[in-house]
């Protein structure tokens, strides 16, 4: 493992995405147990992302987690799939952790139906208490959740708010065989802000593979806005980001 602080970040470059994946795990079972030592309850956003697939893996065999204190939400759903759409990101992290742990709370976003009671209700639960940690990644076009660069707002005033997904993002979801064809990706979806994200204690971003490389090196690299919603994670000063040697071919 290399590791070197770049611009803000805490970049850590592991050799294939098994030992990102287990490394990233380790450090957030151990941030968890830490916390759960000295409070009741511990508040998580997920991403739901082949990209996370063997940190939640790793994450799941991870020793003493008392998961029934822990309270999960995700960070972005479509706004047309029916609810038992395999595609939902909720149903995703459904099948990736929460039937593999016994979390005492999930909390997902159900907007197929009226969108606009679903992102309040969502944005109350989010404040109802600090978020500890965020466990994310980075899109290929560099947006965070579905924060898109055509409509991320780094000083967004809203925690969860209904976007329009650009093209790079929707053919995001058809490599990552999500589905089959880009007019089935679904257009609009619910996110919570890019602001909302940094309100949380703690950021561990996980950013393996060849498709993600020009979007580490612009958030590494690049100015910070808009333009590549990734580099708003230097704004935060407590993140991670576990990248390997396909998404970051250079040594640290």
């Amino acid at each position: 493992m290399e590791r070197r602080r770049i611009a803000g970040l805490d970049v850590r470059r592991f050799p294939d995405r098994p030992a990102l994946g287990a490394a990233a795990a380790a450090d957030i079972a151990a941030f968890m147990r830490a916390r759960l030592a000295r409070q009741p309850r511990l508040r998580m956003i997920f991403a739901a992302a082949p990209s996370q697939g063997e940190m939640l893996a790793a994450l799941i065999a991870e020793p003493g987690i008392d998961w029934p204190r822990v309270v999960a939400f995700h960070m972005d759903e479509y706004h047309t799939l029916p609810a038992g759409a395999p595609q939902r990101f909720g149903n995703w992290l459904r099948r990736a952790l929460f039937a593999h742990v016994s979390i005492g709370e999930i909390r997902l976003i159900e907007a197929e139906a009226d969108p606009s009671a679903a992102m309040a209700d969502y944005a109350r639960h989010l404040a109802m208490a600090p978020i500890d940690a965020v466990c994310l990644g980075i899109g290929v076009n560099g947006h965070l959740a579905f924060n898109d660069p055509p409509v991320a707002d780094l000083a967004d005033p809203l925690d969860v708010k209904l976007v329009e997904l650009d093209e790079t993002c929707r053919r995001q979801q058809v490599d990552d065989g999500a589905f089959t064809r880009l007019d089935d990706v679904p257009r609009v979806a619910v996110t919570l802000t890019v602001p909302r994200l940094l309100r949380a204690d703690r950021l561990f971003c996980v950013v393996p593979g060849p498709a993600k490389r020009e979007a580490v090196r612009r958030s590494l690299h690049d100015p910070i806005g808009a333009a590549c919603p990734g580099t708003a994670l230097r704004l935060h000063g407590d993140c991670t980001l576990y990248v390997d040697r396909d998404s970051h071919p250079e040594p640290l």
